[in-house]
């Protein structure tokens, strides 16, 4: 969750809470509250040309009254704010309605910041918060202070007693956000979990039971299935909402987890709830009684799918991607040698078997599409590199064979694949919760998606400073040798500067060949992919300093903030250099929006090549081999065919929107048919 804290300035003229109380007006106060008032007056008016007029009004009074609070809880101690919580949280439970608490909680948000993390709520981000209550998807630039921000619908909601969730990408987040955000919490007397992948069931149980959890999607959406799982075993699942009313908690045996699903906020939230859609969770089934033979045909397609030539033994579908053999194929099929086991595995199943390996061994690349590492126990495995965030993608496995088809390709031990006892997709997930809310750096392009599946409105919160982001002109380049020659130019020129430079590229692969350039000319640098994530956090958070060049794969969601070290704003701040366009537009606003944070100066630039992927993504393979082509023949560069690019880009994210909703029309008219024949929908087979 990138975050910028908010850290008070001498200017502010904040007191120290354990110095004498305040006069109660002065030159400095009265400098910086006409300064605040100008920056709600400039916050509102933005909020209001995005068509919130409406809600404007209301955010305007529910903001002055926060703000009307801050003076007289800044001469309470902390004793009188931790009964002021309770109260409200009292209050609460009582059944006043959560909306009529909201200024005085924010205020109690506000001041714990300022007192146990010495960061104080800008305008922007309490209005952020109350946007966020209502059920928005909030747009915060990088820097931002994200984190902060969702400390204030989180605690309010807490206070019903029925658990407030927030859900981020992977573990390092969740812990991380929740250890630095606890003391705020600790001062108001509310109490925070943390989930996380090796934990056992008594610790979730525990996480759960706090009145603030943060966790992973995936490992929420898990626990759902396990519980539900548990439920059944123990013929308890009465209602269809699971854990409703704390039920499921029993004297003796095993018990449930979760308590319930009241108020999700999902952070990266178009990362999640849109790229993620598309994946569903599923609990396995143990199923071995062909294990031997299904291992043996794996490893025998693979070890002959090189041997298949394109248009004489398979053909590939231009929409869908399918691969399917031609009568050449299969009798080349049918002719191949093979032992025991894979003959007597049906002929259908085999050709089957055929398309999937010639697929894995044309398009499922090694350092790109996914890694070799060793295991939990010491055995080599594949391991998914998430395309949208250049992250390694753990315990996620594709599905239909393609997996264990690539495990044959890397000669290491197939998975077999297991049969299903539960499933969840992730639309599914966090259409559970009655109140969803989600924060992230780009929305607004995916705001019809959002509101359209989860009724979430997507709101573009302005920065607490305007921004002076420049933006460089496009380079287009006949080939990607060519086109990383002039980045390497660039970057030498601009780090003699002594400015700060981050590389996105698309691939390990890509980052790699870059490194192995900028080594060759002497420039030291990081690189930042799947093989070294562990230093990730470290690596992201040194970027913005003095003469520094970063390497990275996708920097959507690393969720740590790159701050400039000193000096390094007056020479121009960070440059970002983005090597090729992503399949959705907000991926590389991801990047863009890592310079010029908080009023930072920065540049950003865009390179192309014509042998880029997303011309034969967006305009077909037939169009995109030509430009290949004439790439290929071309010499220096070809700046005028940028929007070509764009063209593509756009045509890429409708297929991906369509295709993702087909999967919601297709898993809406299975859980309507599961449920009419009496099954439930989770844990049943359709078929």
């Amino acid at each position: 969750m990138s975050s910028g804290p908010n850290m008070i300035a001498a200017d502010e003229s904040v007191p120290d809470p354990t110095a004498p109380n305040p006069p109660s007006s002065g030159g400095s106060d009265s400098e910086a509250n006409k300064r605040r008032a100008n920056d709600t007056g400039r916050t509102l008016s933005m909020f209001s040309r995005q068509g919130f007029r409406p809600a404007m009004f209301r955010w305007k009074r529910q903001l002055e009254q926060v703000n009307a609070l801050e003076p007289v809880l800044k001469n309470e101690d902390d004793a009188t704010l931790k009964k002021r919580s309770l109260a409200l949280r009292y209050q609460a439970m009582a059944g006043e309605k959560l909306s009529s608490l909201l200024p005085e909680g924010y205020a109690l948000v506000r001041e714990a910041g300022r007192r146990a993390l010495s960061m104080r709520h800008y305008d922007v981000q309490v209005i952020g918060g109350i946007a966020l209550f209502e059920g928005y998807i909030a747009e915060m630039q990088t820097g931002e202070g994200k984190t902060l921000t969702a400390t204030l619908p989180l605690y309010l909601h807490s206070l019903l007693g029925k658990g407030a969730h927030l859900a981020t990408v992977n573990d390092y987040l969740a812990k991380r956000d929740a250890e630095w955000m606890e003391p705020l919490f600790r001062l108001l007397g509310v109490s925070v979990g943390i989930i996380q992948t090796p934990d056992d069931q008594p610790a979730r149980r525990k996480s759960y039971g706090a009145a603030i959890t943060y966790g992973t999607a995936k490992e929420f959406g898990f626990d759902f299935l396990r519980d539900r799982l548990l439920l059944r075993a123990q013929n308890r699942l009465q209602t269809e909402m699971l854990g409703d009313g704390g039920a499921g908690f029993g004297s003796s045996g095993d018990e449930i987890v979760m308590r319930g699903m009241h108020f999700c906020l999902v952070d990266e939230a178009d990362s999640i709830l849109i790229d993620e859609a598309r994946t569903p969770l599923i609990i396995g089934s143990i199923e071995d009684t062909v294990r031997d033979q299904i291992v043996e045909t794996y490893h025998w397609a693979s070890d002959h799918a090189p041997g298949y030539e394109i248009e004489e033994h398979f053909t590939i579908d231009p929409e869908t991607k399918q691969y399917e053999l031609t009568s050449r194929g299969r009798q080349r099929v049918r002719a191949l040698p093979k032992s025991d086991l894979v003959r007597t595995m049906g002929l259908v199943d085999l050709y089957e078997y055929a398309e999937r390996a010639i697929k894995v061994h044309r398009e499922f690349l090694l350092d790109r599409q996914y890694v070799v590492r060793p295991g939990d126990k010491g055995i080599d495995e594949i391991v998914i590199v998430d395309e949208f965030t250049g992250r390694l993608a753990e315990g996620r496995k594709w599905r239909d064979g393609i997996h264990q088809a690539i495990e044959a390709k890397e000669k290491i031990e197939i998975s077999v694949p297991t049969g299903q006892a539960a499933r969840i997709t992730v639309q599914d997930l966090f259409l559970r919760y009655p109140n969803l809310a989600g924060m992230t750096g780009t929305a607004a392009t995916s705001a019809r998606e959002l509101r359209r599946i989860y009724r979430t409105p997507v709101l573009r919160v302005p920065t607490n400073k305007p921004p002076k982001r420049k933006r460089l002109p496009d380079r287009v380049f006949g080939t990607m040798e060519r086109k990383f020659a002039a980045i390497v130019a660039e970057i030498a020129e601009v780090h003699a500067e002594g400015r700060p430079i981050l590389i996105g590229t698309r691939s390990i692969d890509k980052s790699e060949i870059l490194s192995k350039m900028l080594n060759e000319l002497g420039i030291e640098h990081q690189v930042l992919n799947a093989n070294n994530v562990e230093q990730e956090a470290e690596i992201v958070a040194a970027a913005g300093g003095h003469a520094k060049v970063t390497v990275a794969t996708n920097m959507a969601g690393r969720g740590t903030d790159i701050k400039l070290s000193d000096g390094v704003e007056t020479v121009g701040g960070m440059h970002v250099i983005c090597t090729e366009l992503h399949d959705a537009a907000r991926i590389d606003r991801q990047l863009i929006g890592r310079c010029g944070r908080q009023g930072d100066r920065g540049s950003y630039r865009q390179y192309l090549s014509l042998d880029d992927d997303i011309l034969k993504s967006g305009l077909g393979m037939k169009r995109g081999d030509k430009l290949k082509e004439q790439g290929e023949l071309m010499g220096g560069s070809a700046d005028r065919l940028a929007k070509l690019f764009r063209k593509a880009q756009r045509k890429v994210e409708r297929k991906h929107f369509r295709d993702r909703m087909v999967l919601m029309h297709h898993e809406k008219e299975r859980k309507k048919m599961q449920r009419e024949i009496g099954q439930d929908p989770y844990l049943d087979t359709p078929d």
